[in-house]
């Protein structure tokens, strides 16, 4: 947070917690000219003001939250760049794998201070890393089950799919099933291969996703006719002249796509011939990735889930189409 914002934060809270203080002292005091209990001369269909003052139940109880507030923010973090005499935090500034988490609560523990995302994962994986282990490993407890014999393994994927609705179906669906711009998971069309490691290093590591815009290089001519000749690949009907021409400029896409337009699963270069889009298949969709390019980023969850996790997660995709 920069200087600006955490001053801003603070004057702020300081002054939303004063000003209610203020307000309070105000409403205290009487400004009626009349005693307490007394008719203020104020009258309305037939109804008479009475001077009577915030009951004291009231008044106190805003007292305790205006002082709780500043014991609070004096302990806990909340004005600013300011930590807190406690130095509690509720999360770290960077995502920790669990060993790393496992190290920052030991020494936060030793220090006396409390850092609950790290207490929590250390917390959760007592809990539920045995069972995590206890599916993933071999008998020996060392060696990884082999993915695609865990995803025969109907209470195993159940947990990957569990694991899968938590983490991925926000892009993916729920389904797996994708949507513009998220590959479909459950159709055996793969951007980086299908295999079981594969899939697994896709989910451990992440993957980026970039086609070059192609619109000054080619024209709006150009765009064109390599529009017509990619999406002839697949066997639409498209002008032949124009595709032929296409043809003769598609030699630019050919390094990634292939010169057969099958694509390369080494750069996550889509294969062309199988009229599966990722960014949709309409003349209009393809002229617009061929002229603006496209860019798509898959974060990595190693650090996130761990490899145990993964290892499960990579055996659930892997039975969406190969059970």
């Amino acid at each position: 947070m920069s200087t600006f914002l955490s001053v801003f934060v603070t004057v702020i809270s300081l002054g939303t917690i004063f000003g209610c203080l203020a307000l309070l002292i105000w409403c205290t005091k009487d400004k009626m000219g009349v005693e307490e209990g007394a008719p203020t001369g104020h009258t309305f269909d037939g109804i008479s003001e009475i001077n009577n003052p915030l009951p004291k139940w009231w008044s106190y109880l805003f007292v305790f939250m205006i002082v709780f507030s500043l014991f609070y923010l004096a302990l806990y973090p909340g004005l600013g760049n300011f930590k807190g005499l406690l130095g509690w935090q509720s999360s770290n500034q960077d995502i920790r794998s669990l060993e790393e988490s496992r190290a920052a609560a030991t020494e936060a523990r030793e220090q006396g201070k409390l850092v609950q995302y790290d207490r929590e994962m250390v917390k959760a994986d007592e809990v539920f890393g045995a069972r995590f282990r206890e599916l993933a490993y071999e008998a020996d407890g060392e060696t990884y089950r082999a993915i695609a014999d865990i995803a025969q393994d109907e209470s195993a994927t159940k947990v990957g799919q569990r694991l899968f609705l938590q983490n991925c179906a926000q892009c993916h669906g729920s389904d797996a099933r994708g949507a513009r711009g998220f590959p479909n998971l459950a159709d055996a069309d793969w951007l980086y291969g299908g295999n079981p490691e594969q899939i697994k290093t896709t989910i451990m590591h992440g993957r980026k996703g970039a086609m070059p815009a192609w619109g000054d290089g080619l024209g709006e001519d150009g765009v064109k006719e390599v529009t017509s000749y990619v999406l002839s690949l697949s066997g639409r009907r498209v002008d032949e002249v124009e595709a032929q021409k296409g043809q003769a400029r598609f030699a630019v896409c050919a390094a990634c796509h292939g010169m057969d337009g099958t694509g390369n699963v080494a750069m996550g270069a889509p294969n062309l011939t199988d009229g599966i889009w990722l960014y949709g298949g309409s003349r209009a969709a393809v002229e617009d990735s061929i002229r603006h390019g496209r860019a798509g980023v898959m974060p990595a969850w190693d650090n996130i889930l761990g490899e145990d996790k993964v290892h499960l997660l990579a055996a659930y995709v892997y039975s969406l189409n190969n059970n």
